[in-house]
């Protein structure tokens, strides 16, 4: 391979998104969160407002039931087809960069310490550490820095598919027992503690979890929780007492 000199023109391919970060995306803990955030307001605004309409707790049960079946695989489908479309775009750099190794070797090796001279290093020093990288495993280095890709980490559809329907589950079943075990005379209140109790919760986990400000993220996520409920219960209210229902 010739090597060219730190100081040729880097090579610029604007289709590879060389200031992204691909895997940084792949929080999956933060979005466990987020789907059991789902399934608390999901299934609590359903069971709430068929509460508010009828007091019969096999009619709650069989709503609760279906908004969590139903919303687990709507997260689970959602999320299959979410990540295959990463993991094909995954594929699909990935081969594109091996290509490049194949018919360019020169020119990588140019982009490869230009991106490095980007980050601070000296001519010399780029030049060399994209060398000694290149020489130990072009396609591994040229993956990590341009797209923080690793090749043995391309995600999986199945497991965010299954870790979206879990934790949709998880958080759902929560607002299903609680307004099933209480008495009726108090299930309406108890479910709504519950609930924003738990909201809170995954507020906090999740403002920590992304860097963001801890008060302000659980009070959005409280606040958004409570509108929902009380918006549900209110119709249901009314379409109960209207005779409706």
């Amino acid at each position: 391979m010739t090597s060219p000199t730190a100081d040729s023109a880097f090579a610029n391919q604007p289709d590879e998104p060389h200031a992204g970060s691909l895997a940084g995306r792949l929080n999956w803990l933060r979005a466990g969160v987020l789907g059991a955030n789902d399934g608390i307001v999901s299934v609590a605004a359903i069971v709430v407002g068929v509460a508010g309409a009828s007091s019969a707790s096999p009619a709650i049960l069989a709503a609760g039931t279906a908004a969590l079946l139903g919303g687990a695989i709507s997260m689970a489908l959602g999320e299959y087809v979410s990540v295959s479309s990463q993991r094909d775009s995954q594929r699909a750099l990935i081969e594109k960069e091996r290509t490049e190794l194949k018919t360019d070797p020169a020119g990588e090796l140019t982009e490869l310490a230009g991106l490095y001279r980007e980050r601070g290093l000296s001519a010399e020093t780029a030049l060399q550490v994209a060398t000694e990288l290149t020489d130990n495993d072009a396609l591994r280095a040229h993956l990590s820095m341009e797209l923080n890709i690793d090749e043995d980490d391309v995600v999986s559809p199945w497991h965010a598919a299954g870790a979206s329907a879990l934790a949709f589950l998880i958080g759902g079943i929560l607002p299903l027992l609680a307004i099933l075990l209480p008495p009726e005379t108090v299930r309406v209140p108890i479910t709504f503690t519950v609930v924003l109790i738990a909201l809170a919760i995954t507020g906090i986990i999740g403002a920590r979890l992304g860097g963001s400000p801890v008060a302000r993220a659980t009070i959005r996520v409280v606040i958004g929780g409570a509108l929902a409920l009380a918006a549900t219960f209110i119709v249901g209210t009314l379409l109960g007492t209207s005779g409706i229902v």
